[in-house]
């Protein structure tokens, strides 16, 4: 959702609420991930340049915010479908708990943040 500012009339920068955590942050920090059918479940893939079709999905790359999602239940209104859903892909690119990146590498370049 892009508004623009009554004042200067320049577009704003998209915000997106992250699944996970719930906290709403600037779209260009979180990572979006859609559902892709693969035979009978769901995989939940990241969507790296930003342009598979698709209903898409917002998610911190980390895996606290992948746990949290998943304990909330938050994949299927998220997706807004139902079925089981695959999830090793994200947990394999994941970082380990609350670090962007869960290891000394800069965010920029951690596999879930590529093609910025």
């Amino acid at each position: 959702m892009r508004k623009t500012s009554p004042q200067t009339g320049r577009v704003g920068k998209v915000v997106r609420t992250c699944i996970g955590c719930r906290e709403r942050v600037e779209a260009s920090t979180l990572v979006r991930l859609v559902a892709v059918w693969e035979s009978t479940t769901l995989v939940v893939t990241p969507d790296l340049g930003r342009s598979l079709p698709g209903r898409g999905a917002h998610l911190h790359p980390t895996e606290r915010c992948l746990e949290l999602a998943t304990r909330r239940k938050a994949w299927g209104r998220a997706f807004r479908t139902s079925g089981p859903f695959d999830l090793t892909t994200m947990y394999d690119l994941a970082a380990p708990n609350g670090s962007p990146t869960g290891d000394p590498r800069p965010e920029s370049e951690h596999p879930l943040m590529e093609n910025r």
